[in-house]
């Protein structure tokens, strides 16, 4: 069991930035890729950055360039540093943690954290 605590949403004008962080405990935290995640109202769920153990990162086409994903390992956090943000961009943000053992798949979530792009 892994559980997630994000922070650092809230509000911020076109072309602001943020960054959010996810704190992890109960398990072993270099073992999960962390992924965000963000859903905007009446969308579905996406996935916007992923990033491995070992730090090997992807990204949503739309985020790139503007989104930095990073981890540090010795304090279980991941972090979603977001510049040039965009009204589109708003959603709610969620943290989280997956790893395939054994051919079963774990999936673990945050909570969410708003953010919104807004003049």
């Amino acid at each position: 069991q892994v559980h997630l605590v994000e922070s650092g949403g809230g509000l911020v004008q076109p072309g602001g930035s943020l960054t959010l962080s996810c704190t992890a405990s109960g398990d072993i935290f270099n073992l999960y890729d962390m992924r965000w995640y963000r859903q905007a109202p009446g969308k579905q769920r996406d996935l916007v950055a992923s990033i491995s153990g070992g730090g090997l990162t992807n990204y949503q086409d739309s985020v790139k360039g503007r989104f930095t994903i990073s981890r540090d390992n010795t304090k279980n956090t991941v972090h979603l540093s977001m510049n040039s943000l965009r009204p589109e961009d708003t959603a709610v943000y969620y943290c989280n943690a997956y790893r395939v053992r054994y051919m079963e798949e774990f999936n673990f979530w945050g909570q969410g954290t708003q953010v919104s792009v807004t003049s």
